[in-house]
């Protein structure tokens, strides 16, 4: 068998795939796996007949590689992806690409880049999404790194991605070092906040009219019909029509706690470090935090009062049809401002490591194979398309309209939320950044006011050029002398 064009180490559910969709495009692909076992269970098994070579050592890996060596590691992120950095470089040559297609945190991929190009090496940190399904039949790639590696990559990695209705790739060179991976973040924190918003919205069906799972079926496949279509929608339809052999509707059967795995986490927090009001991603991640403390939260219903959380028949005047159109609606403007905090992050991330992000490229690249996939990111495509350099996704003349035509509903929703004490985290900080963003003044003079007082740290005022600070002695007894000033 001649040489392999890649190697790959992990021989979990996405290693395996991986390969198989490498393989089917027409690729050799050599595999290792440190419980070697897995190897041969591999070969024997799902890649029997195929051209794909089993190795029993990195030694052996590296032997059967075409130069430049391509080899990808699919393991967990953190210090498993050092030590196999660490076990391959002896067996690379100079200009030798390793790729890490795990969920690595962004600026382990900077430091990564940084120490394999000082070796003569070249590194790739990729995000991939689309699960298991988008491992094996085509997922979103999302590369960053070596710059110079992207073209020994570049005909597997298009070839192996989901591809558009138009035939475009879902994969084009990020960025930088940690860019990919970053983006690859970005993906998964708006991915918490799409589920969490379905989730709210389902909530509110079933508890707050009262709607069986059927009919909330019938509704998630009419949604997906229209400018909601998404896998997310798709799939929620999907779980709320699934019953098993008893005929149990499993959906009522799961325990209401939820995990994560960090990446809607790193999220929120490079949004506080590069001060983005990534308000609705961080509610996601916050409702999963607070649906794990089940014990907590059971004890809680029991003390703390409220207005009952349950179908009120006369709360809609029999028209059950047009508050499901509201929430259609709030769904809907939820989700641009989601996208547009999502970019917004995105855009100051640049900023602050040197990338040169292709926004619309970005959206391009999740609309098919990832989880996040829609049809609401060509809106975000042509967005880019008409005017690369808009600042916020909400003054699109498209957004823009589209949120007007959804607010009257939008607040119906949240407002009714409120009323009947059913939780919206999300849905509800969409509207309060909406109202925000939007706000000539927001109440924060006050705020300085209060700074100024306490640690003298001093206010720019309204009658004055922006950059000039002053300091008040509010009590008397403070003196002139004031802190530095800072910004978020």
């Amino acid at each position: 068998m001649s040489k392999a064009d890649i190697g790959l180490i992990g021989l979990a559910v996405m290693g395996e795939n991986l390969i198989l969709n490498m393989e089917s495009k027409g690729f050799t692909v050599a595999c290792f796996n440190r419980t070697v076992a897995k190897v041969d269970n591999f070969i024997g098994g799902r890649a029997k007949g195929k051209n794909i070579i089993g190795c029993h050592s990195i030694e052996e890996l590296a032997a059967n590689l075409k130069r430049p060596r391509k080899i990808m590691v699919m393991v967990k992120a953190g210090k498993p992806v050092d030590d196999f950095i660490e076990m391959i470089l002896p067996h690379l040559e100079d200009g030798d690409i390793i790729i890490d297609g795990g969920n690595s945190h962004f600026p382990d991929t900077i430091r990564r880049t940084e120490y394999l190009e000082s070796k003569g090496k070249l590194y790739i940190g990729t995000g991939v999404s689309g699960g298991e399904e988008g491992a094996l039949k085509g997922p979103s790639i999302m590369p960053g790194g070596s710059p110079a590696a992207w073209e020994h990559v570049k005909p597997i990695f298009q070839k192996v991605s989901a591809q558009t209705d138009d035939g475009e790739p879902c994969c084009d060179w990020v960025g930088e070092n940690g860019a990919g991976h970053f983006v690859k973040m970005v993906h998964n924190g708006i991915e918490y906040g799409d589920m969490q918003m379905i989730c709210e919205t389902y909530q509110m069906m079933k508890i707050g009219l009262g709607l069986t799972n059927d009919e909330m079926h019938d509704i998630f496949t009419e949604w997906n019909a229209g400018e909601l279509d998404s896998y997310l929608i798709e799939i929620t339809r999907d779980i709320l029509g699934y019953k098993d052999e008893d005929g149990n509707e499993v959906v009522d059967l799961i325990l209401d706690t939820a995990g994560q795995k960090g990446t809607g986490k790193w999220t929120a927090i490079a949004a506080l470090d590069v001060g983005q009001p990534l308000t609705l991603i961080g509610e996601a991640v916050f409702a999963r935090c607070l649906s794990a403390l089940k014990e907590e939260r059971v004890k809680a219903s029991s003390i703390l009062t409220g207005p009952a959380a349950k179908f009120q028949g006369d709360k809609f005047d029999g028209d059950k049809k047009a508050f499901v159109n509201d929430l259609r609606k709030a769904l809907y403007a939820s989700k641009i401002v989601s996208y547009a905090q999502g970019y917004q992050l995105m855009r100051a991330a640049a900023g602050e490591y040197g990338w040169n992000l292709n926004y619309g490229g970005i959206a391009l690249m999740w609309r098919g194979g990832c989880i996040i996939r829609s049809a609401f990111l060509g809106k975000i495509k042509e967005a880019f398309d008409n005017n690369s350099e808009i600042v916020n996704l909400l003054l699109d003349p498209s957004f823009t309209e589209a949120l007007a035509g959804c607010q009257e509903s939008w607040r119906r929703v949240v407002t009714t939320a409120v009323e009947m004490a059913i939780p919206m985290p999300a849905t509800s900080s969409a509207l309060a950044y909406y109202d925000g963003y939007r706000s000539s003044r927001l109440p924060a003079n006050l705020l300085q006011a209060q700074r100024d007082y306490f640690g003298a740290h001093t206010y720019e005022r309204v009658d004055k050029p922006r950059g000039e600070f002053f300091h008040t002695n509010w009590t008397g007894r403070g003196g002139t002398t004031a802190a530095s000033t800072y910004t978020v």
